[in-house]
């Protein structure tokens, strides 16, 4: 049994031989990608297209979920950007800007609904209808919060419209987005999301895992956590940057599909933003398009990413890490984690626990509690 290892990649070094980044070898192990965030007017669709500002990477993994999602309506993005907007505003206690954000998606909500729910299919308007009236009242709230300046208050409220965002913006999603290439349909594949509860000796996580970004990645992890591979696995790595598991006993290094007898390798996967599908096989460096950005960035505490062998991109199976912070790997504007490894989902609740994990610690049980129906097993395993 070898936990495998990860490429910590060095800012300065690469600096000075590109123009932009480069590598610096340490021992650790595991992945990350990017995000998507569109300002655009009502008349100018989206499409899964980001426009995130240079320097203000959005850090908070339930927003790059909501980002992440495959919808094209513009006003429930601007709704939804003018609440995440409320976050930044909020450190430095600038109270009218809150109030101007709140403004803007109050006057979406309350004049121009019927663009909120366009794209809601006929059969679920009456519930949609149903949260937008809910949104406006905690609306009221929100607004009463930041009349008192009580900050724990206004986050509180923000995040219970934007958690109604999420809702509405679920119901805007119309099918799988893409095809998965015919020569990984011998893996597993999520369609979908799925999120899972994470028992340890620590105390408790729950992540929300992507395939509309990441299917087979995200297909494969699902599928063990299915198996109950993960049960009472050990944490093998921690560094101030991340915590890896998923290493089973024995000499392995990952799942070995007992209808093979194989290793089940995961190949490489990143959405980069703007793009319809996601990049199969190579890291983006490797395909030339290193300063694109990917749909699900390292920029949030708890991003979840697959661990790989460090010289193959396509050698991961069941090691995955959580990424916490390094401000050298992912500097503002510039995230030099994104792309070089795959980010497959976030840590939404019990994001304290990273901190308390230490090396021997025990993954107690994973269970998927929802998106289970979602999981697309092979008919045929190669």
């Amino acid at each position: 049994m070898r936990p495998l290892k990860i490429l910590k990649l060095d800012w300065c070094q690469r600096l000075l031989k590109t123009s932009f980044v480069a590598l610096l070898l340490v021992t650790l192990s595991v992945s990350l990608s990017g995000a998507w965030w569109n300002f655009g007017n009502d008349q100018q669709p989206p499409a899964r297209e980001s426009r995130l500002a240079q320097g203000n990477a959005i850090t908070d993994g339930k927003a790059l979920l909501r980002y992440a999602l495959p919808i094209e309506n513009q006003a429930v993005r601007n709704v939804q950007a003018s609440l995440e907007d409320i976050a930044t505003q909020l450190r430095g206690k600038r109270w009218s800007p809150i109030n101007r954000d709140i403004t803007k998606a109050d006057v979406i909500l309350s004049n121009r609904p019927e663009k909120v729910l366009a794209d809601i299919p006929e059969e679920q308007k009456p519930q949609a209808e149903a949260i937008i009236t809910t949104m406006r009242n905690d609306i009221v709230s929100l607004r009463e919060a930041v009349e008192a300046k009580d900050k724990e208050a206004v986050w509180i409220e923000r995040g219970k419209i934007l958690d109604k965002v999420g809702e509405l913006e679920r119901m805007m999603v119309k099918g799988f987005p893409f095809e998965v290439p015919s020569e990984y349909s011998n893996l597993p594949q999520l369609k979908g999301r799925a999120t899972i509860e994470i028992a340890t000796n620590k105390g408790d996580m729950t992540l929300v895992v992507d395939g509309y970004s990441a299917p087979v990645t995200a297909g494969n992890f699902v599928d063990l956590v299915q198996r109950g591979f993960y049960d009472d696995l050990a944490i093998t790595r921690t560094e101030d940057f991340y915590v890896q598991t998923g290493d089973p006993p024995g000499p392995e290094e990952g799942f070995i599909d007992p209808k093979t007898g194989e290793y089940r390798a995961i190949p490489f996967e990143v959405l980069v933003r703007g793009d319809e599908e996601p990049i199969y096989g190579m890291t983006l460096e490797q395909a030339g398009i290193y300063l694109d950005e990917p749909v699900l960035p390292f920029s949030a505490y708890g991003a979840v990413a697959m661990a790989r062998p460090g010289d193959d991109p396509n050698g991961g199976s069941s090691q995955f890490f959580f990424f916490k912070f390094d401000s050298e790997l992912t500097p503002p504007g510039f995230n030099v984690m994104d792309g070089r490894y795959a980010v497959f989902g976030y840590v939404v609740e019990g994001k304290d626990v990273l901190d308390k994990l230490e090396l021997g610690d025990i993954i107690e049980s994973a269970t998927v509690v929802q998106g289970a129906d979602n999981l697309v097993e092979p008919d045929v395993a190669a």
